[in-house]
């Protein structure tokens, strides 16, 4: 009767299909098209996107992956994933301080067991009494304020303070999870259609070119200078705001990522300033990209954008926010999904806005929001766990020098390739010059000749990086995104893998 009733009730609204009567061993046997969500009646604007990041090569690793793990033989014996800024994928060990305060947070009822100083230092122990206060006795379960915990954004924006020497305030911070729901909030914010634009620096990271479309946006490309270490020329700048407005394009954003992405270049101070005037002389938002800002490995120190105005006395004509997050820097807490952004130059509606967009998700994890407070205030010297959190930290950065010093001078000796510093972030973006024969294999198969380049450089050594064509490029030009983050002991099997296929296609298509 039950199955009957409702068969009745769905012919008598049009919704009746034949297959519903093959009452089979499987459920699934209605055809494709009768689904009510399939890819062809999506959103269009879906098709739009991409996303070189997690793409095909990456799918590709995977099965490499699986078939090692069945006992398949391969050229390689492992999958060396340098395609993501992912450092605790690659094994680099948590900071000690940050992860004991996180489980005592995850489980406060062991600080009710007396034996608890035994296993936990006096200000890992503070620092969780302090977030309990701040939280719930539950720590990390409910829900916060929608913008995070105040206590986490006035150690966020106590950091600010004292890395700019300008006061920045909490109530202008907002917790994310991680950097990109940051990103991904202002430009939804910001775009209204496609006669609104986003700058975006050729190279980029492609949550930008990704995220733009999706929204119905148009990418407004500015092409960073390679052969001046990634610099962003102003001329350069000039003409991508002149070639959107001729295109009846309203220009909304500039993205500026510094350190950068994929390029790892560190921005001057004079370029700095060139890009503050820009954006205060076209009333540009500048979006201020600086979650590498503690991965510093060249002469050029970090400077934020916030600073600069300041220091320039631009800060009350310009309009900015910035991102951080504890997926990079030396913590590379990316499973955490911790981040914040910070805004400049919003008026209390704009702000409404936000905080209503914020609101609709209820809050960003609050586990993540704890280690962004924890990053943004660490162990200080006096305190018991200072010495060892900055024997940690200073290992890391180190090491992460010497890395990006070894890969750099390694890709510069392959015959066809040149590569710049990699003064910051984890990655390298080496230009390589292919052979025709190797493009026109590529164009044969529908790739990329860059994409090619790297899936054959994964079927022959198990390295998988990213194809420069994912990120952007000047036409004629061809790179790949490294990252280096593989242990140090093993940068040099990454370095003589890539070397001896190197030679070997180059061999080969000659």
């Amino acid at each position: 009767f039950f199955i009957c009733t409702m068969l009745s009730r769905v012919a008598s609204v049009g919704r009746f299909h034949p297959s519903w009567m093959k009452f089979t061993s499987s459920f699934h046997s209605s055809a494709k098209s009768f689904y009510p969500l399939t890819e062809e009646n999506s959103n269009p604007l879906l098709k739009k996107v991409h996303y070189a990041v997690r793409g095909e090569i990456v799918i590709r690793a995977g099965e490499y992956e699986k078939q090692l793990q069945e006992g398949k033989k391969l050229p390689f014996d492992q999958v060396i994933y340098c395609n993501i800024g992912n450092p605790q994928q690659l094994l680099q060990k948590p900071i000690s301080f940050h992860r004991q305060v996180l489980a005592l947070m995850e489980a406060p009822f062991l600080m009710e067991n007396e034996d608890i100083r035994k296993y936990f230092a006096p200000d890992v122990i503070a620092r969780a009494k302090k977030y309990l206060e701040a939280t719930n006795i539950n720590g990390t379960g409910p829900y916060s304020h929608s913008q995070g915990v105040e206590a986490v954004r006035k150690e966020v924006a106590d950091f600010i303070t004292d890395r700019d020497g300008y006061e920045a305030h909490e109530n202008d911070i907002f917790l994310t999870n991680g950097a990109s729901a940051g990103v991904d909030l202002l430009l939804r914010v910001s775009i209204r259609g496609q006669q609104d634009g986003l700058m975006i620096p050729i190279p980029q990271y492609p949550l930008y070119s990704a995220s733009i479309p999706m929204y119905d946006g148009t990418q407004i490309p500015y092409y960073l200078d390679e052969e001046s270490l990634w610099n962003m020329p102003i001329e350069e700048l000039n003409r991508a705001y002149k070639s959107a407005a001729d295109n009846n394009v309203l220009p909304r954003g500039l993205v500026v990522i510094n350190p950068g992405n994929p390029t790892g270049q560190v921005l001057p101070a004079d370029s700095m300033k060139q890009i503050v005037e820009f954006c205060a002389k076209n009333d540009v938002t500048l979006m201020a990209d600086e979650v590498y800002q503690e991965n510093i490995y060249g002469d050029i120190p970090f400077t934020s954008f916030r600073k600069v105005a300041y220091d320039m006395g631009a800060q009350d004509d310009i309009q900015m926010v910035s991102f951080h997050s504890i997926s990079k820097g030396f913590l590379g807490e990316c499973g955490k999904r911790g981040g914040y952004f910070h805004l400049h130059g919003f008026d209390e509606g704009a702000r409404a806005l936000l905080y209503k967009m914020a609101s609709i998700t209820l809050c960003s994890n609050v586990t993540g929001q704890i280690m962004m407070g924890l990053s943004c205030n660490p162990p200080k010297k006096g305190d018991p766990s200072f010495e060892k959190y900055e024997s940690e930290k200073t290992a890391i950065l180190s090491s992460l020098k010497r890395r990006a010093e070894n890969l750099v001078d390694s890709l510069n000796k392959l015959e066809g390739v040149s590569c710049q510093p990699a003064s910051g972030s984890m990655y390298a973006f080496p230009q390589i010059t292919l052979p025709e024969k190797a493009v026109k294999k590529a164009e044969e198969l529908g790739k990329a000749p860059d994409m090619y380049y790297c899936l054959e450089l994964l079927k022959e050594t198990g390295i998988c990086v990213v194809p420069g064509s994912g990120f952007g490029q000047k036409d004629g030009t061809w790179h790949f995104r490294t990252t280096f983050l593989p242990r140090e002991e093993q940068m040099d099997e990454v370095n003589s893998r890539m070397t001896r296929f190197h030679d070997s296609f180059l061999s080969k298509f000659k």
